[in-house]
């Protein structure tokens, strides 16, 4: 037996699988039917336990971890598992794809990640959106609980430098990609600040016929000393304002006019680079089916999405809201009004997810076409 514990007081019981270890985080749900694989190494979830509102979790399995001829994840988001705890209505004991190699309770032991099945998720959503994403502990039945310990907000953390590179990696487009580039055979070179990005990011990029220099979230764009087509700001956890650095680099980047595209927290980033702000939401936006309006027409486009965070409403001169979300309004996206520098706070390379926005690497791509 297990137990998830909120700090509101209120306490729900299960059965323990995965690893038989307490834990602690914020508590946050999410409404994809698919994709647990993917959302369960999705570098943004970290410090989080994450709660399944569909009823069956685990019926197909998980994906070899093996990495591709890049060196990284082939089949997953990245190289680890990061939520801190799993919370599902029922867990399958028994799994079947073809390319399944593990269940996903042997996976998540392996890692020492805890999880509870038999949870009426529900009555646990329910409570999460009436009174907003609270922190929450894992406790096993087994072992002597210590009421006088703390949850700790992963929040307060800087959860960007814990999942971010630690050095700077290169990509080279393979043989076979388009290059982005039409005009030259020289692939047009991006920065990519890896705030936690998720691996099916590089892949569009690369897919793209892009060059990518991958580097850590506090690297120093004016200590790059070749040519640079494009600068791309990742997604990744926790509150933008704890990243300093990565704010400074977008900064720097408009004022050299350089083209800049920022996915998630990378839209939150431009917004407080260009004097913008940012709020917590109450409950975030974690699903595979978020509606988002384009401004200005009747386009709307379905998306995955994982923050929870979102940009104010008050925008500088020659800044525009570009997107907005169908269900709550907010902002998700934003651009200038030369075409150079925009970003979305959804996820346009889906995985888990629709592809409906697919299309931004390549408006990106041509952007820095344009540029050349």
């Amino acid at each position: 037996m297990a137990s998830l514990a909120l700090t509101d007081g209120t306490t729900f019981e299960g059965e323990t699988f995965g690893a038989a270890v307490d834990t602690d985080g914020e508590v946050v749900f999410t409404t994809g039917m698919v994709g647990y694989p993917e959302s369960l190494t999705d570098p943004s979830y970290r410090g989080q336990i994450l709660v399944f509102t569909y009823p069956l979790i685990g019926n197909y399995g998980v994906p070899t971890q093996e990495k591709d001829g890049r060196g990284f994840a082939a089949f997953l988001e990245s190289e680890n598992i990061h939520v801190r705890g799993v919370i599902v209505a029922q867990a399958s004991a028994c799994h079947s794809h073809h390319a399944s190699v593990s269940s996903l309770h042997n996976w998540l032991e392996h890692h020492g990640i805890p999880g509870i099945t038999g949870i009426d998720t529900r009555a646990l959503t329910k409570r999460l959106r009436e009174h907003g994403v609270m922190l929450g502990r894992i406790r096993q039945e087994t072992k002597a609980t210590d009421e006088t310990e703390e949850t700790e907000d992963p929040n307060l953390r800087n959860l960007v430098a814990e999942v971010s590179c630690k050095e700077v990696m290169v990509y080279e487009p393979t043989e076979g990609e388009p290059i982005a580039d039409a005009q030259s055979s020289r692939s047009p070179t991006v920065i990519a600040y890896d705030c936690g990005m998720k691996r099916n990011i590089l892949r569009s990029l690369l897919e793209r016929g892009m060059r990518v220099v991958r580097v850590p979230w506090n690297f120093d764009l004016d200590g790059y000393d070749g040519h640079i087509d494009g600068v791309f700001i990742s997604n990744g956890p926790g509150d933008p304002k704890q990243c300093t650095p990565t704010i400074r680099a977008v900064q720097r980047a408009l004022e050299k006019d350089i083209p800049t595209f920022g996915i998630c927290l990378g839209n939150q980033l431009m917004a407080l680079a260009i004097g913008g702000d940012t709020f917590k939401l109450k409950y975030g936006h974690r699903s595979a089916n978020q509606p988002c309006v384009e401004a200005g027409s009747q386009r709307c486009i379905i998306t995955s999405q994982n923050h929870g965070f979102a940009v104010k409403e008050e925008l500088p001169k020659d800044w525009s809201v570009w997107f907005r979300n169908a269900n709550d309004g907010t902002i998700e996206g934003i651009r200038h009004r030369n075409g150079r520098f925009f970003a979305v706070q959804f996820h346009p390379e889906a995985a888990p997810g629709p592809q409906d926005a697919a299309y931004l690497f390549d408006e990106f791509a041509a952007v820095m076409r344009q540029s050349t």
